[in-house]
């Protein structure tokens, strides 16, 4: 296991409360060795005007995703902010759920980098993300 702060999905879940990550209902599902998955509704949160997944809502999973697994990878008297994100689209999705999942690329000691691929409900990827952090303190 990679990670060093030991969250429960419930503990995840309750730090979004009030921000932009719960606006968009926005919820974590599962946490592995070296992973952390969430899944966001595609409707009229997420929707561009042409009615399908707007990138900037891809691009906000995946910061959040990313954001909370370099928060993991801190100590105490540490914190991560993100210093680049960019986003690929692969194939547009206009219902359903998208889940996000995010995995290191790199672990350093002051900084990070991380992949967050976007799945739609038939598994096909959607969009790929790379977010680099920062480590501080």
């Amino acid at each position: 296991m990679i990670w060093k702060r030991h969250l429960t999905l419930a503990e995840l879940n309750a730090s979004s409360e009030n921000t932009l990550v719960a606006h968009l209902a926005i919820l974590y599902t599962r946490i592995g060795d070296d992973f952390i998955e969430a899944e966001m509704p595609v409707d009229d949160r997420t929707h561009q005007p042409f009615g399908l997944l707007h990138g900037g809502a891809s691009a906000v999973l995946a910061e959040t995703l990313g954001s909370m697994a370099g928060y993991m990878m801190t100590r105490d008297g540490q914190c991560v902010v993100g210093t680049e994100l960019n986003a690929t689209h692969h194939r547009p999705v206009a219902e359903g759920k998208v889940r996000g999942v995010c995995q290191p690329l790199h672990l350093g000691r002051q900084n990070q980098s991380w992949e967050i691929v976007v799945f739609d409900e038939q598994g096909r990827r959607c969009c790929t993300c790379r977010l680099s952090t920062a480590m501080l303190g």
